[in-house]
């Protein structure tokens, strides 16, 4: 997955088209050189495998994750630990926000479903993915999909020509987020409140004060209610906690991610 949607997901202000640009072209260039000079030594040590088998394991020694850090923006922490026996990553964010993502081979676009468990060690209850001065979560999944680019608007066309320019990739075409969210009714479909080609679905939350969770949706499914129209080829997959906009701090565990 590339930078583009994450970025503006994150930061960009609604404004015109040019100073979109002005200000994309200066972030994609800080980003492209932090991506690649910044790395998590235990986790994120080269670019991005792609994905092989019907598995993602946060084990180094199965699956190389690129660690993705914003411009401005101070990093998440992620770390391998020992879990009840198993590989799993801790998230630990404090005012901070970047991200851990591999590709997915084309070999394995037929895909339609995603089990991963989660552990809230640490929740951020003045969080809200709806809103955009709250719009962080203690975890998410995220799928990016390809799909046809002659759909975009004038301003999304140039966003992901620039992209590509910048980082060597286009655009994704859609983004789906799987998010924890204290705010919002499980099941609900959140649009982004940047770009409306980042949709969210909230898998979870503080009912009843669980912190263990088990998540497994068809995704292929989820896209279809949240954008109205089948996905197109999986070709990206990320987790990312963050806390920059709360300025709290969130913890998480993730688990092993299966897709099959």
């Amino acid at each position: 997955m590339t930078l583009s949607l994450l970025l503006l997901h994150k930061f960009a202000p609604s404004t015109h088209l040019r100073q979109v640009l002005i200000w994309w072209g200066g972030a994609l260039v800080m980003a492209s050189l932090v991506g690649c000079a910044h790395q998590t030594s235990s986790v994120a040590k080269h670019e991005p495998n792609v994905v092989q088998a019907g598995h993602v394991w946060h084990s180094a020694d199965q699956a190389q994750w690129r660690e993705v850090r914003f411009p401005g923006k101070l990093a998440t922490r992620y770390t391998l630990v020992n879990h009840e026996g198993q590989a799993w990553l801790r998230a630990d964010a404090q005012n901070s926000a970047s991200m851990l993502r591999q590709k997915i081979d084309p070999a394995h676009e037929q895909y339609s479903r995603i089990r991963f468990p989660l552990v809230i060690e640490q929740a951020l209850m003045n969080a809200d993915v709806a809103r955009q001065d709250k719009e962080d979560s203690p975890a998410r999944v995220i799928l990016a999909f390809d799909g046809d680019r002659s759909e975009f608007s004038a301003r999304e066309a140039a966003l992901s020509e620039l992209s590509h320019l910048m980082t060597g990739e286009p655009m994704p075409y859609a983004t789906l987020m799987y998010v924890w969210c204290p705010q919002r009714e499980v099941g609900s479909v959140v649009h982004n409140p940047r770009i409306d080609r980042i949709r969210k679905v909230v898998v979870a939350g503080p009912s009843g004060g669980q912190t263990h969770h088990l998540i497994e949706r068809d995704f292929r499914a989820d896209y279809e209610r949240a954008f109205g129209r089948p996905p197109g080829r999986l070709i990206g997959i990320a987790i990312m906690t963050d806390s920059d906009n709360t300025q709290g701090r969130a913890r998480a565990l993730y688990g092993p991610i299966e897709m099959w």
